[in-house]
């Protein structure tokens, strides 16, 4: 019977690459008679990592597609027709896992020991049904020895009432560009000086031309979410994750640990 098993889901594997295949055989054709790229969403993500490192992406997806196939795609020449796919939600392939987290309509990509060989261009990607393209989004990721733009901590938590802070990094030739704290599907940001967001969480955001650092305050359980500090075009993603008040068992117990 394991066996069986075994045989029935690599026999399911094949006609699931075949169908990808199919698609990608549409698209590129699409593609060579039209010079355009056959993809959707907003402009392309460009992020950086240190070599050897490794990088947590969030990738959104319409709720519509909660039952459908997700995977990461890979091609070094920008050319999503050929890109190669890395792995499937809910797998892990070689340094590259995928988490699909379909109440809250995202999946997760994490990449570990980044090398300048893995410098390209990635989608994000949903299978959809028929013969159609998938629905995707770009990215691309450069890997180098000093990121552009980067966090000193990918992860963050705070909880309900209290404070949190991140650290941007940032390279010299970035000083001048517009320093922004972005919440992922939310078209408003946090800029320095000013604040224009549609959260009720007070926000700083503090520039001392090396880094900018931003404090949230007065934290909401519904701050919980994925963020990215933003110069230019570049982001850095960042998760934040805001659990309930301390109770004062809680807080006593942190305090003893300190």
């Amino acid at each position: 019977m394991y066996i069986m098993k075994m045989q029935r889901e690599e026999t399911m594997q094949r006609f699931d690459k075949r169908t990808v295949s199919l698609k990608k055989f549409i698209a590129c054709f699409l593609w060579l008679i039209t010079g355009t790229e056959c993809t959707t969403g907003s402009a392309i993500r460009l992020l950086t990592v240190q070599t050897g490192g490794s990088l947590i992406i969030p990738c959104y997806y319409d709720r519509k597609y909660t039952e459908h196939k997700k995977y990461w795609c890979f091609q070094a020449r920008s050319a999503y027709p050929y890109c190669s796919i890395l792995a499937y939600a809910n797998e892990t392939k070689g340094k590259v896992s995928v988490i699909d987290h379909p109440d809250q309509s995202f999946f997760t990509v994490t990449m570990r020991n980044l090398q300048y060989k893995d410098t390209g261009a990635y989608w994000c990607a949903v299978e959809t049904e028929g013969i159609t393209w998938d629905v995707t989004e770009k990215l691309h990721l450069t890997v180098q020895s000093a990121p552009d733009v980067s966090v000193v901590n990918s992860s963050v938590s705070g909880h309900e009432g209290g404070d949190i802070s991140v650290q941007c990094l940032y390279s010299s030739g970035y000083q001048n560009e517009v320093k922004r704290w972005c919440r992922y599907k939310d078209p408003s940001c946090y800029t320095v000086g000013r604040t224009d967001t549609s959260q009720n969480s007070s926000v700083q955001i503090s520039d001392d031309g090396r880094n900018f650092t931003v404090l949230m305050t007065g934290l909401r359980l519904t701050d919980s979410g994925w963020y990215f500090c933003s110069l230019g075009k570049q982001e850095a993603p960042v998760q934040l994750t805001v659990t309930g008040v301390l109770t004062l068992e809680e807080f006593d117990r942190n305090g003893e640990d300190c």
